[in-house]
């Protein structure tokens, strides 16, 4: 039996051609500080303790499924109020609107 030839393949190596959105990804912010880290979950903390202490579930009531993860500046954006101490201070009274 007569062994098939096989072609060569001919490899083409790729030329330095730059992925801008791969390159704008790797583009990172630098970390923040320890402090500035415990400064910022401190204030949710004092926010979360103003609102009432709610739970996950009463999170959902108000702000849907993505408002557990928000901030309070994003909850505050979201039920069109001017900040987040405003938002976490109503937010027992926006439990109650939902809830009807």
């Amino acid at each position: 039996m007569a062994t098939a030839k096989r072609a060569k393949v001919k490899r083409i190596k790729k030329s330095n051609v730059v992925d801008v959105k791969a390159a704008a990804a790797n583009d990172k912010q630098p970390p923040k500080t320890p402090t500035e880290v415990g400064a910022a979950r401190a204030e949710g903390l004092r926010l979360y303790k103003l609102a009432g202490k709610p739970k996950k579930q009463d999170f959902i009531k108000v702000f849907g499924k993505k408002g557990v993860a928000w901030t309070w500046e994003q909850r505050a954006k979201a039920v069109e109020l001017p900040s987040a101490e405003a938002c976490a201070e109503k937010f027992q009274s926006l439990l109650k609107k939902a809830g009807q």
